[in-house]
This record gives structure tokens, C-alpha cells and sequence, in this order.
């Protein structure tokens, strides 16, 4: 059996994030039309409309849908599109048109332009096509998600009568207004429980069972795609008592890239950080951030712990970087190529815990990179591990400026303080060498 219960804002909370904030993990997002696209395929019903990459193919699928009422949405993998700009000061990411001359104008608009949304920040997000659907009037609203609960072990399903709304505001104002459903995943979802969720929903008795078989399907296209969440907002009942996915927002697991090609072939890497798209192409785990302490670290804990003793003391991270368990020389070249390419980076933090890795070896790859890289800025090194003393050996003989420390604290400290140094010695355009060589 099922328990369908009322969750407080902070449950639902922790649901969403733990689908959504993978530290090693990353979750494959795609456009909104490929959603579409994807539930269609599964007889799920979305509105009717197609794809266009150009003001002309999007006046051809606003001929083929008919009709005078149609919404243009740029295609851009960020939130508040419809509240955001573009970099032509172009207002709206989501707009409704009345003519395939319309659709159009605005596509020349937005095609080719970056979108700046509240998700985005200032630097945006290119769009390359825009997504034109029929505009179906929705007679009722409602929230409806599915997605891994880490707290459960399985899946769960989240659904609001609150739709077409921020739903992690409803969830802060007015958490009652939240549902959650655990599914047992070697049962899925039944009939009852199904029925259970589109009535307390608050569906139309004629639409129950419309609503009932689209969210068994909604399931279904979450375990048989490897989906880690599928959020449908809102989730509509329509005018003609039609239950439609108006917007859908899908994320898949990347580990299961490996039988999932179809939808891996869906990937858009201009909407991805090109130095992360970069990373992941090497197998490294790596996140830009806004700081400018640069961090290398083997393991996704000890990353964490990193830049949190980092904060600690003062400083900031410039990025997160787990090379994970092949902390080779190659993997630490290509580590520094990344890190290095980010212009705010002061000094970087090495901090490697040798196991099957020998910190010697590290060490040797380290030297080798710094010296062919010609590195002026700061290097703090904390080799930790099997033939750590090998290790600190070679970097202190090396006659680079890479400092071998011990202590995880001194060496957050030194981090901290070379960066500030480092950072003077710019706005004074000092050399960093000359300046760092203060604290030998």
C-alpha cells in the first residue's frame, strides 16, 4: 500500500534537492520541446506544436498549427524565461502571438540572442530556436513532480492544486497545499494510489481518468528513461476537460548514459558552461564558482570540506574540482588548464589524499605541470597519503612556487592569505612572483 500524506515546505525542500544538487552526479537537462516530444511519445497529452531554429521555419509551424492564438518560448534550460530579457532588449522569454507573421517577428527576436533570466545572472544563456504550441486555455492548474527522494530510498511524487506557480514558494506559504507519495518501486504506481493524488488534486470527476492514466505514464516514462525528475507545471485541465502537460522540465540520470543514447543525443552543450562541458569531456567533476581560490581535490568529500574550510578563513573557491581516483599527471594538467583559464584565480590549493594514487607520483605530475605551464601564481600543496614525505620532499626541492604544508588548517590559511597578497600586488601591478615570494 501506499501512504499519501501532507508534507511540511521542508520536506519538499529536501525532496527537490536532493534530485536536483548532485554534487558528483550531474542530471542531463533538455529543452522543453524534447520533453514535449518524449511524453507525446508515451500518449501523455501536451499542446500542439513544433520546433523552429529560424523566423522562417517558425511562421511554417505556426501555418501548420492553425489557428490565431499560439505561444512562442525560447529555448533556453533556465527558470523566469517569460519574466526575463534579452541581451537586444528584447522583454520575454514566453509570448503570445496571434499570427504566423507574429510568431515570426518575435523568433527573428529571440533566435540568436542570449536570454537573461534570474536563473542565468547577467552573462545568460544563448537561445538557438524557439518552442510555438497552441494556446490551450487551462480551466484548472495543478503542480504535479516525480523525482528521487534520498531520504526514502525510492521515488516519490509531489503534486500541488497550487500549479503554474512558484512551487517552492507554495511550499514556504503554504506547505499544506503540498501532497507527497511514496511508490514502492517494486510496485509502482496502482490504480488507487493514482486516483488518490488527481483527486485530492481536485480534477473534475470526468477528468479522473484522464489525469489518472497521465500520471501513471508520467511514471513510467521516469523508470524506463532513467529520469531523476520530471516536473509537470502546470499540469492543466483544459476548457474541453482535457488533461494537458502544458510545461514539462525533465532531467535524466547521466549514469545511465550508456543505455539512454537517444535522449543523451538531446544533450545542448551551448547551454552548458563551456569549461564544465570541457571537464566532463576529461573526466573531471567541475563547477565554476565565483571566488578566486582555485581548488584541485581528489574526492568529492574532501572537495567539500576543502572549500568550506576555504570560507572558513576568509577566502572564496573559484571553482570545485574532483579529479576523483585518477589524480594522474594528465588529470592534474588538465585540472590547472581549467582552473587557470578563469582570470579572477589567485592562488590555487592542491589538497590530495594518496591512496591508491602515490602522493610522490602526484607530486612528480605536479612539478611537471607548474613547470611547463610557467605558473606565477601561488600553489599550496597538501599531499596527504602514501609516500607523503616523498612527496614533500620533491616539491620543496623543486624550487617552484609551490608550498607543500601538513595541516589542513595552515594550509586553508596560506591559501587565504596568498590570494589577498597576490590580489594587492595586481592593483599595484606588482609581479606575483615578486610578492608571494614574501611568505617563503
Amino acid at each position: 500500500m501506499f501512504k499519501l500524506a501532507r508534507s511540511s515546505g521542508r520536506q519538499f525542500t529536501s525532496a527537490l534537492k536532493s534530485a536536483s544538487q548532485q554534487t558528483q552526479r550531474r542530471n542531463l537537462a533538455v529543452h522543453e520541446y524534447r520533453s514535449a516530444q518524449l511524453l507525446e511519445s508515451y500518449g501523455i497529452g501536451v499542446p500542439k506544436g513544433n520546433v523552429a531554429h529560424n523566423a522562417k521555419e517558425a511562421e511554417q509551424v505556426a501555418n501548420s498549427i492553425g489557428g490565431e492564438d499560439m505561444v512562442v518560448k525560447a529555448q533556453v534550460l533556465a527558470g523566469g524565461r517569460g519574466k526575463g530579457h534579452f541581451d537586444n532588449g528584447f522583454k520575454g522569454g514566453v509570448r503570445v502571438v496571434y499570427s504566423p507573421r507574429e510568431a515570426s517577428v518575435l523568433a527573428e527576436q529571440m533566435i540568436g540572442h542570449k536570454l537573461i533570466t534570474k536563473q542565468t545572472g547577467e552573462r545568460g544563456r544563448i537561445c538557438n530556436s524557439v518552442y510555438i504550441v497552441e494556446r490551450e486555455y487551462a480551466r484548472r492548474e495543478f503542480y504535479l513532480a516525480i523525482l528521487m527522494d534520498r531520504a526514502t530510498q525510492g521515488p516519490v511524487i509531489v503534486a500541488s492544486s497550487q500549479g503554474g506557480m512558484d512551487i517552492e514558494t507554495v511550499a514556504k506559504e503554504t506547505p499544506e497545499a503540498i501532497l507527497t507519495t511514496k511508490v514502492d518501486i517494486n510496485i509502482g504506481v496502482t490504480d488507487e494510489m493514482a486516483t488518490k493524488i488527481a483527486t485530492d488534486l481536485g480534477f473534475s470527476k470526468q477528468c479522473i481518468p484522464d489525469a489518472v492514466s497521465t500520471i501513471q505514464k508520467l511514471y513510467k516514462v521516469f523508470m524506463e528513461k532513467d529520469a531523476t525528475q520530471i516536473e509537470i507545471n502546470p499540469l492543466s485541465e483544459t476548457s474541453d476537460h482535457k488533461v494537458l502537460c502544458m510545461d514539462a522540465k525533465l532531467n535524466f540520470d547521466d549514469n545511465a548514459e550508456f543505455r539512454q543514447k537517444e535522449v543523451f543525443d538531446w544533450r545542448d552543450p551551448s547551454q552548458e558552461d563551456a569549461d564544465e562541458v570541457k571537464a566532463g569531456e576529461a573526466g573531471l567533476n567541475f563547477i565554476k564558482l565565483d571566488g578566486d581560490i582555485g581548488c584541485l581535490v581528489n574526492g568529492a568529500g574532501l572537495a567539500m570540506a576543502t572549500m568550506d574550510i576555504i570560507k572558513l578563513n576568509g577566502g572564496s573557491p573559484a571553482n570545485f574540482l574532483d579529479v576523483g581516483g585518477g589524480a594522474t599527471p594528465e588529470a592534474i594538467k588538465q585540472a590547472f588548464d581549467l582552473i587557470t583559464s578563469d582570470p579572477k584565480v589567485t592562488a590555487i590549493f592542491v589538497n590530495i589524499f594518496g591512496g591508491i594514487v602515490r602522493c610522490d607520483a602526484i607530486a612528480k605530475g605536479l612539478i611537471s605541470v607548474v613547470e611547463s605551464m610557467n605558473l606565477r601564481i601561488p600553489i599550496i600543496a597538501r599531499l596527504q597519503g602514501t609516500n607523503g614525505e616523498q612527496a614533500h620532499k620533491l616539491i620543496n626541492e623543486s624550487g617552484l612556487k609551490i608550498f607543500s604544508i601538513d595541516d589542513l588548517q595552515t594550509a586553508a590559511e596560506k591559501s587565504v592569505q596568498f590570494s589577498k597578497v597576490v590580489k594587492i600586488g595586481k592593483s599595484s601591478e606588482l609581479p606575483p612572483s615578486l610578492i608571494t615570494s614574501l611568505f617563503i
